[in-house]
């Protein structure tokens, strides 16, 4: 009787920790998720700035 409990004891605590690992990779991806954001709205901010400048320039070598 002792070998069965222990079974499902040991399976319990299995699930136990996969459910851990679970929620820390949800958080994990989550996070990952923002950084990529973030960074996405740089790279765009970036984007239009470049276009504004290559427009400035463009109108500078026009006058010329």
């Amino acid at each position: 009787m002792f070998w069965p409990m222990f079974a499902v004891a040991v399976g319990f605590l299995g699930l136990a920790v996969l459910g851990v690992l679970a929620v820390r990779v949800f958080l994990e991806a989550r996070r990952l998720g923002q950084q990529v954001e973030a960074s996405a709205r740089r790279i765009n901010r970036a984007a239009e700035d470049l276009e504004r400048a290559a427009l400035s320039a463009a109108r500078a070598v026009d006058t010329l």
